[in-house]
């Protein structure tokens, strides 16, 4: 079974607890305070599974949760860190956020990517000794890991794709080029997913050739196979037509070229304008006496098209056709690999889960509480200049300054928002 499309949970862990702990020992007068911290949460890790060309193994498991860290001890024990969880995908898989549909990552020839951090662990109350707090009662709480709602999009590396009607040759192509074995029969939809294999042409040279499952008139709408699979054609950056001039079948290959010039127009206009050259296959059994050949060059010749004829079945031309793609793809750009779309802070916008609220206490301070500010707060390093950047541009984003404004709150007020406490500026 091809599965090339789903949607899964994935939540780093949370982070442990710190301490709260005294050194009690014997002849040991006033130890002090020793609570441990605690560990840090495990990662959620994306990471490239060779060979594999489906996600088909998340078709039963689509829930992904790292460990928690370990809550701190007393004696200034650690708590332990919590394992990393390994998400393996096939190469060219695509990982967008389920609510906004942007891209987070393209797992694309790169190396392991973490898209969830684990929460981090909260101070034993040793942290907390100061010379006029000798007997810290509190330790700090381990903050959240990070969850996402995924979606996984398969969309395969390959150079060339080849495209067409059902049983128009393309597999018997792609076994005559390359190492691939795909399944041939003489019915249409024998093959049921994309078939990739190598076209070695000599050392150091060579190229990655889709065969793609046969397309039929409104393939775009869900018809057919097709619709499944036009998005492992998106980053080709040729496009191989494979035809029938033998009109063994009865249909026309001009039709046939329109039929699918259409459909790919319809799932992506820029698509349709990626090059491409018309292979003419089964020339072997073709009739020049029943198929108008003049008509059917000129039509290639108006759209700018190369052509050539092959015969997948006996050989003739394949070598032909290998070398004019070689020299093609030395005139076109490399694959396309898709950058974020995500910025960090969006995360922290909009929706119902990102309401808080904003009460004042008895010294006149603008306490804000919400969990999604619990979880910011957790990751932001207020020491660190960039990290700081972060937490003010998301507080602007998310309407938070606004909100503050609204509630009285004016320059030089004290704002708290949980660890945090800064002056107001409006």
């Amino acid at each position: 079974m091809f599965i090339d499309k789903v949607k899964i949970y994935v939540k780093a862990g949370n982070g442990g607890n710190g301490c709260v702990s005294f050194r009690r020992e014997k002849y040991v007068a006033k130890g002090g305070p020793d609570g441990g911290d605690g560990g840090h949460g495990g990662n959620v890790v994306f990471r490239i599974e060779r060979g594999d060309n489906t996600l088909l193994s998340f078709r039963y498991k689509r829930k992904f949760v790292a460990e928690n860290g370990g809550d701190g001890a007393g004696a200034k024990f650690h708590g332990k860190n919590g394992e990393d969880i390994i998400i393996k995908v096939p190469n060219g898989t695509v990982i967008r956020d389920e609510a906004s549909g942007k891209i987070l990552k393209d797992m694309s020839d790169c190396e392991d990517w973490i898209c969830a951090k684990g929460g981090r662990g909260g101070w034993g109350n040793k942290h907390f000794a100061t010379a006029t707090r000798q007997i810290p009662m509190f330790a700090k709480s381990g903050t959240k890991g990070e969850e996402w709602e995924l979606s996984l999009e398969l969309k395969m590396l390959a150079d060339v794709g080849l495209v067409g009607l059902p049983s128009a040759g393309k597999s018997s192509i792609l076994a005559a080029v390359s190492d691939a074995r795909p399944k041939i029969a003489d019915y249409h939809f024998t093959t049921l997913s994309p078939n990739l294999g190598v076209v070695r042409i000599r050392d150091g040279v060579g190229f990655v050739m889709a065969d793609i499952p046969g397309l039929i008139e409104g393939a775009s709408d869900g018809a057919g196979l097709g619709h499944a699979f036009l998005r492992h054609i998106e980053r080709c950056r040729l496009l191989l037509q494979v035809v029938d001039i033998s009109c063994f079948e009865g249909r026309n290959p001009i039709d046939d070229i329109k039929t699918i010039d259409t459909e790919l127009e319809r799932f992506s206009p820029e698509l349709s304008q990626r090059p491409r050259i018309i292979v003419a296959n089964k020339v072997d059994s073709l009739d020049r006496n029943t198929v108008d050949i003049e008509s059917f060059e000129s039509y290639i010749n108006e759209r700018g098209w190369e052509l050539i004829y092959i015969s997948a079945y006996t050989g003739e031309n394949t070598d032909e056709l290998t070398s004019l793609v070689v020299k093609r793809l030395e005139e076109l750009p490399p694959l396309t690999i898709y950058e974020s779309d995500y910025e960090p802070e969006d995360k922290f916008l909009g929706g119902d889960d990102h309401k808080f609220t904003i009460t004042k206490d008895s010294r006149g301070v603008y306490v804000c509480e919400g969990e999604w500010l619990f979880n910011l707060v957790g990751q932001v390093n207020f020491e660190d200049r960039e990290s700081l950047m972060f937490f003010q541009r998301v507080l602007l984003k998310s309407g938070a300054i606004d909100k503050l404004r609204e509630a009285g709150c004016k320059d030089g007020d004290t704002v708290s928002m949980y660890d945090f406490e800064f002056d107001f500026v409006g």
